[in-house]
């Protein structure tokens, strides 16, 4: 006698119902980090960049302003700018918090530090 194989309806619908939940949570959670990663590649750019290389402020927030206006960054203002030297190259790197509302009353919140240090 041979069993039969297959999916049920109500496990089809609690697959679509985790399923909807993890799409919720990647739309809702991916944003930041795509943010997160377009400043950290803009302050590697930055810190490359031979006008910054004095470490002046000013030179750095205003290459900030200009790239974070091309790349539509909200999170980080040039005010939140930690400028460093090590050795002869400048560190730029920032620090910043991002809730984000998931269902009703129930937030994310996330913690980055992009950093224009390479890893």
């Amino acid at each position: 006698m041979m069993r039969q194989k297959g999916l049920t309806l109500s496990g089809f619908v609690m697959w679509l119902i985790v399923l909807a939940f993890a799409a919720l949570l990647g739309f809702k959670l991916g944003p930041p980090y795509f943010e997160f990663w377009t400043i950290q590649k803009q302050l590697q750019a930055i810190a490359g960049e031979s006008e910054v290389r004095s470490g002046q402020r000013r030179d750095v927030e205003s290459a900030f302003v200009r790239r974070s206006m091309i790349e539509d960054i909200k999170s980080v203002k040039p005010a939140d700018l930690q400028i460093a030297r090590d050795g002869d190259q400048v560190v730029i790197s920032a620090e910043y918090t991002v809730c984000v509302p998931v269902i009703a009353n129930i937030r994310a919140c996330m913690d980055f530090n992009p950093s224009s240090r390479r890893r």
